[in-house]
C-alpha cells in the first residue's frame, strides 16, 4: 500500500487530503468523508482499510477554508469544543460542491478506473446522504449520519444507492429521528438501511470511547459488498 498527504486544486484555492493506493489494480475509488476531528489518525485508519480491500481511498479535509491541516480527537477537551466550532461554521452545500471536484479529481488519477463511491461518518454522513440527492456519486455510504432529517425534503431528489449504518442508540441521532429516517428512506429502492441495536454514536472510530469492534467489522463488511456491487460491476 502506498499512502501520502496531497493537495488538491480547487476552483477556489488548495485542499488537502491523505491519499491510499491498493497494491494491484484498484476496483474504484472511494471518498472518505470526516466526521468533525478532520484528517486525524481514525480517519487515515479507514482510508487504510478501504485501500487494503482494493480501492484508491481519499480523505479530503472538509475545513480547509475554516483552518486548514485540523487533527483533533475526542479524548481532548479542547479539541471538542474547537470541532463543534468549525461544526457549527460549516457549509454543506459547498461541501457538496467541494466534493464533486474531488470526485472529479479522482477520476484523473491513472490508478482510478472511473467509479467514484463515497463513505461518510457523522458529519460525513449526512454529506454522502446529500450527495446522493444533489450530484451524480456512484454510490454512498454513511455510518451514523447526524441531522440528514433537517434536509429530508430532498429525499425525493435521492438517486444514486445510498447505504445508511443506523446505530440504535445513538446519543446524537434520536429514536424518534430513526423513526422518521427509516419511514422516509426506506421506500426508495435505492436506499438500504442496517440497524444495529446496541450500538452507539461512531461505534466505528476506531480508538474512540464508544468504538465496538463487532459492530465495526460488519458494517465494513456491507459497506465493501455494497461498494463491490456498485463500483466494481458499474466498472466492469
Amino acid at each position: 500500500m502506498i499512502e501520502h498527504d496531497i493537495e488538491i486544486p480547487m476552483r477556489d484555492g488548495t485542499m488537502g487530503a491523505f491519499l491510499a493506493l491498493p497494491e494491484g489494480k484498484p476496483a474504484g475509488a472511494i471518498i472518505a468523508i470526516m466526521e468533525i476531528w478532520g484528517v486525524n489518525q481514525t480517519m487515515r485508519y479507514h482510508a487504510r482499510e478501504f485501500a487494503a480491500a482494493g480501492y484508491v481511498c481519499l480523505v479530503p479535509d472538509l475545513f480547509w477554508r475554516q483552518e486548514a491541516g485540523v487533527q483533533l480527537s475526542d479524548g481532548n477537551s479542547d479539541d471538542i469544543a474547537k470541532a463543534f466550532d468549525l461544526y457549527y461554521d460549516f457549509d454543506y452545500d459547498r461541501a457538496v460542491a467541494d466534493m464533486e471536484e474531488v470526485g472529479a479529481y479522482l477520476k484523473t488519477l491513472p490508478e482510478c478506473n472511473g467509479q467514484v463511491g463515497a463513505v461518510g461518518y457523522c458529519l460525513g454522513g449526512k454529506l454522502c446522504y446529500l450527495m446522493c440527492c444533489n450530484c451524480e456519486i456512484d454510490c454512498a455510504v454513511a455510518y451514523y449520519g447526524t441531522y440528514i432529517e433537517h434536509r429530508i425534503r430532498e429525499v425525493e431528489k435521492l438517486h444514486r444507492p445510498f447505504m445508511l449504518h443506523m446505530a440504535m442508540k445513538d446519543r446524537w441521532v434520536q429514536a424518534e429521528v430513526n423513526d422518521l429516517l427509516m419511514r422516509r428512506l426506506s421506500p426508495n429502492p435505492l436506499v438500504t438501511i442496517h440497524q444495529y441495536p446496541n450500538a452507539d454514536h461512531a461505534f466505528a472510530r476506531h480508538g474512540g470511547r464508544t468504538y465496538s469492534r463487532p459492530e465495526a467489522e460488519r458494517a465494513l463488511a456491507l459497506s465493501l459488498a455494497f461498494f463491490g456491487q456498485h463500483l466494481e460491476t458499474a466498472g466492469a
